[in-house]
């Protein structure tokens, strides 16, 4: 009596292993059933545990990349709802706040944060979904926008070494500009921002304190200014003022702190090759997985 093995027919459908079967034969359809039965007296039983092989460590491989990209992309995408969210509050309770460019007066810590977070949730979610779905067109999806905007962050990280000294007269000149609308209506969150920055940073105007000379026609500074904050200060002599320049003084700050913001650039970079990683990954198992149990 010839041993036999039964599996599924799908299992078997696929390029040239069906055709391969029908010229040798020694197999049975039901079509019923869709088992597809192998004797093994015709030497065919090896062919078929090794397709059935692939078929199970393929599909055991995308099993396990889905369920870690789909934990990515859920962290990914909270990680987004919560920028969205501090976005969100900063637009509701503090107006347009840190807005200190005339130029880009829609450049505020608030709206940022908002494209930001939006931008991130929209990737998470096309991620999750693909790996849920398994759905090629999804990855492939999800790993170009994230290549995009990996290498997009790369050119401005270039661009901004590149043209430092540029940027520097650029930014200074800008901010200058926007000193003249300190204190007018409609330009709260710059007028907030720049009493922020002053009493904080204990610094006064853009290159020196002179700045603020040209915005109001006279000797005098904003109240935020003040070594000692009291109402008119302002009007007092220079003597009674912070001396420091805001731009050099936020300059130093962060090189100072350069590197935390290195370590944070460093971390979103890995976190977005891991994700393109793992996209590619299952997308190639994906591809894999339909070739070999199509």
């Amino acid at each position: 009596m010839s041993l036999s093995t039964c599996v599924p027919a799908r299992a078997l459908f696929v390029g040239q292993s069906v055709i391969l079967l029908e010229r040798l034969g020694g197999w049975e359809l039901n079509p019923a059933l869709a088992v597809l039965t192998v004797h093994q007296s015709t030497g065919l039983f090896p062919v078929v545990s090794q397709e059935l092989k692939r078929c199970s460590m393929a599909r055991g491989c995308l099993q396990g990349v889905k369920y870690l990209m789909f934990a990515f992309n859920l962290l990914f995408w909270l990680g987004g709802c919560g920028v969205l969210g501090v976005g969100i509050w900063l637009a509701a309770t503090q107006g347009n706040f840190a807005t200190l460019s005339s130029s880009f007066p829609s450049l505020s810590a608030a709206n940022l944060l908002i494209v930001t977070g939006t931008f991130v949730m929209a990737i998470g979610f096309v991620g999750c979904i693909g790996a849920l779905k398994e759905n090629k067109c999804l990855l492939l999806t999800f790993f170009l926008l994230l290549l995009l905007v990996f290498l997009l962050e790369a050119t401005i990280a270039v661009l901004f070494f590149a043209y430092t000294d540029k940027i520097d007269r650029y930014a200074q000149q800008d901010l200058k500009k926007g000193l003249h609308l300190y204190g007018t209506q409609g330009n709260v969150g710059l007028t907030n921002a720049w009493s922020i920055i002053q009493t904080d940073f204990r610094c006064c105007g853009v290159s020196n304190y002179t700045d603020w000379f040209e915005v109001y026609n006279a000797t005098r500074v904003p109240d935020s200014c003040c070594l000692e904050f009291s109402d008119s200060c302002g009007l007092h002599a220079p003597g009674t003022w912070w001396k420091a320049p805001c731009y050099e003084t936020v300059k130093a700050w962060l090189q100072e702190n350069l590197l935390a913001v290195g370590i944070f650039g460093l971390c979103t970079a890995l976190v977005q090759i891991l994700g393109l990683t793992f996209a590619m990954t299952m997308y190639c198992q994906v591809v894999k997985a339909d070739t070999y149990c199509a």
